[in-house]
C-alpha cells in the first residue's frame, strides 16, 4: 500500500512512515484487500483527513475512534459520512448541539468536509476498518502512528484547541501539552451516552479561542 499523503503532513511524519510497525500494518491492509475483504474507507481516502487539512492549516483537531464500518459512508474524516448516505446517530447529535449553540439549522448530509477545509483535522484513531467489523483494525498498529501524529502536533504547534469527546478521546489528553493548547472535553455525542453531550457548547467556545488569538473563526454551517 503506497502512502500518498499531502506533502506538508509527509514532510513531519516521513519518520514515521519508515518506522517498521507502520511497515507491518500497511501488510496488514494489504493482505486483507489481496484476499478479497472488504475495506473501508477506499483506499485513495484513508488519508483524507491530512489531505483535506494541510500540517501548516490546522487550527482544531477532532478526535474519532474507528471509521465507520458500513457500505459508502467512511470516507477519512470522524464523524462525517459521504453524500447521500444516511446521517449516523452521534452526528445527528452534533448538528443538534451546533443548532443549540449558534443557532444553525441542521443539513440534509453528513459530508464535513467544508470544516476539515477551514482547518479541522478530523482523524481517527484507526484509519482503516473491515466492512460490517467494527474497530476490526484498532489493534494493527494505527493507533500507534495516530498517537504520533497527535504528539507532532503537540510539539510543533501551538494554541490548537482539541475536542475531545468521550472516554476514549480524553484518554489522548496524555499526548497533549494543555500549557500550549486549548483541550475542550465532553460526553461522546452518541445516544449512548444519554444526552450529556447536550449544552457543552464546543462549537462557539473553540470560535472564542480561535478569535482570542487573531484567527479566523469555524464557518460550522455545512451546506
Amino acid at each position: 500500500m503506497e502512502v500518498k499523503i499531502e506533502a506538508s503532513w509527509k514532510a513531519v511524519l516521513q519518520q514515521e512512515f519508515d518506522k517498521p510497525y507502520f511497515a507491518g500494518l500497511t501488510t496488514v491492509v494489504r493482505n486483507e484487500w489481496t484476499a478479497g475483504k472488504q475495506i473501508y474507507p477506499p483506499p485513495a481516502l484513508i488519508f483524507n483527513a491530512f489531505e483535506k487539512t494541510p500540517f501548516d492549516k490546522v487550527k482544531v483537531v477532532m478526535l474519532g475512534q474507528d471509521p465507520y464500518h458500513g457500505a459508502g459512508q467512511a470516507h477519512g474524516l470522524c464523524f462525517s459520512v459521504q453524500r447521500g448516505v444516511r446521517i449516523p446517530p452521534s452526528l445527528v447529535n452534533i448538528y443538534k448541539e451546533i443548532d443549540a449553540d449558534l443557532g444553525i439549522a441542521p443539513p440534509t448530509h453528513g459530508c464535513l468536509e467544508s470544516w476539515a477545509e477551514q482547518g479541522v483535522f478530523m482523524l481517527n484513531a484507526a484509519l482503516t476498518v473491515r466492512a460490517g467489523e467494527p474497530m476490526s483494525h484498532s489493534k494493527i498498529g494505527w493507533e500507534t502512528f495516530t498517537d504520533a501524529v497527535i504528539r507532532i502536533l503537540s510539539d510543533e504547534k501551538a494554541g490548537l484547541v482539541f475536542l475531545l469527546w468521550g472516554n476514549f478521546a480524553r484518554n489522548k489528553r496524555i499526548l497533549i501539552d494543555g500549557k500550549k493548547h486549548l483541550i475542550l472535553e465532553a460526553a461522546h455525542p452518541s445516544p449512548l451516552s444519554g444526552g450529556k453531550f447536550f449544552g457543552c457548547r464546543h462549537f462557539s467556545k473553540t470560535n472564542e479561542i480561535l478569535e482570542q488569538q487573531g484567527l479566523t473563526p469555524v464557518n460550522w454551517q455545512i451546506k
